[in-house]
């Protein structure tokens, strides 16, 4: 079974309480009020079938993104598609920098392909270098990559990744880039590769409701596909209505509301900074990421055990491949949790 974070479920059937979770990466403020007043006014759909085309949606986001809407597939959630695609292409061989999302290995490995790894150094900040070029060949069918990174929260630099495409389409290199952390980057529509699609018929860029718009228990993801003939195919490589009617009308509703993801932007850049400096301030050394979360090390293996038995979920290493046990990722949460957690580290390291 996949590790991941946000198994509340799991805590309250042992402690009969909710956490405090730091374990997901979910926006701090929560629903926004558009999107509450979709799901309550949409709660009648259920009776009905959900379009299965999913046709308002795929025209909101064309118009969003500016692409073509036969370019875009929806999906339950970024891992469905990821998985989709996987098993659609079957790659032999496949790529992927890691420490990373573990959803690309696990997928690959269902699929029977065989995963090379590509690591993303300590020493070197965990930042994606150009030897990644040389990484990819013609016996290379699939990259996965990442942007921002998940658990490490570094950006790759606008550069290599117009050099990664261009490698990809020059070995016949299927790229899977996820943008879903992108949408908490201040620059993040300029640095998105959407612009690249119409040169580009082997890149897909994945994309998700989840964090940025706190929908996770709605399960809402698309993909947008350099080429129509791919966005047909992987459109056809799916199970019968992949996306609930309620999911549509709350994605709907979501795209429509740019004040909510500027709250969201102001406040994890503010909360990032601050909670950076606690941690480092407790003798943590802290990645200088870029997403609503982030990774630090810690001596204490022990953290989030202890940090649970004070009704507080941490993210630890276990799931992300060549991450070694002192590493832990948190989220970036309100002001008032995030203090929370700094004083139960400081407990827990240094009993004050």
């Amino acid at each position: 079974m996949s590790v991941h974070g946000g198994d509340w479920a799991g805590f309250q059937t042992e402690y009969s309480m909710l956490p405090l979770d730091f374990s997901a990466n979910i926006s701090p403020l929560g629903l926004s009020e558009g999107v509450k007043e979709a799901l309550l006014s949409s709660v009648e759909d259920a009776e009905h079938y959900p379009d299965a085309q999913c046709r308002a949606l795929k025209e909101a986001l064309a118009n969003h993104h500016d692409v073509p809407q036969s370019t875009v597939v929806c999906g339950n959630g970024a891992a469905d598609l990821i998985f989709r695609l996987v098993l659609m292409l079957r790659p032999h061989r496949a790529l992927v920098a890691v420490p990373t999302f573990s959803e690309y290995e696990n997928a690959l490995r269902l699929s029977g392909s065989a995963t090379e790894v590509f690591p993303l150094r300590e020493e070197k900040g965990f930042i994606l270098t150009e030897d990644i070029l040389d990484a990819v060949t013609e016996q290379t069918e699939m990259l996965f990559l990442c942007n921002p990174n998940n658990p490490t929260g570094r950006l790759i630099s606008q550069e290599l990744l117009l050099r990664i495409v261009q490698r990809c389409e020059e070995t016949g290199t299927y790229l899977l880039l996820d943008e879903c952390f992108l949408d908490f980057v201040r620059d993040g529509e300029e640095r998105s590769l959407l612009r690249l699609l119409p040169s580009s018929p082997h890149l897909v860029i994945l994309r998700a409701f989840t964090k940025i718009y706190a929908m996770p228990g709605l399960r809402l993801g698309y993909a947008v596909c350099g080429s129509e003939s791919l966005a047909s195919r992987l459109e056809a490589f799916s199970q019968p209505w992949p996306v609930s009617s309620l999911a549509m009308k709350a994605g709907l509703a979501a795209l429509k509301d740019e004040n909510y993801v500027n709250q969201v932007r102001a406040l994890v850049a503010q909360e990032r900074a601050f909670l950076t400096d606690g941690l480092t301030g407790l003798g943590m050394r802290v990645v200088p990421g870029e997403a609503n979360f982030l990774l630090f090390s810690c001596m204490e293996q022990a953290l989030a055990e202890k940090l649970r038995s004070e009704g507080i979920l941490l993210r630890t290493s276990a799931g992300f491949t060549g991450l070694p046990a002192c590493w832990y990722r948190t989220a970036v949460k309100t002001r008032r949790d995030n203090e929370i957690l700094l004083q139960a580290i400081g407990r827990i390291l240094y009993g004050s």
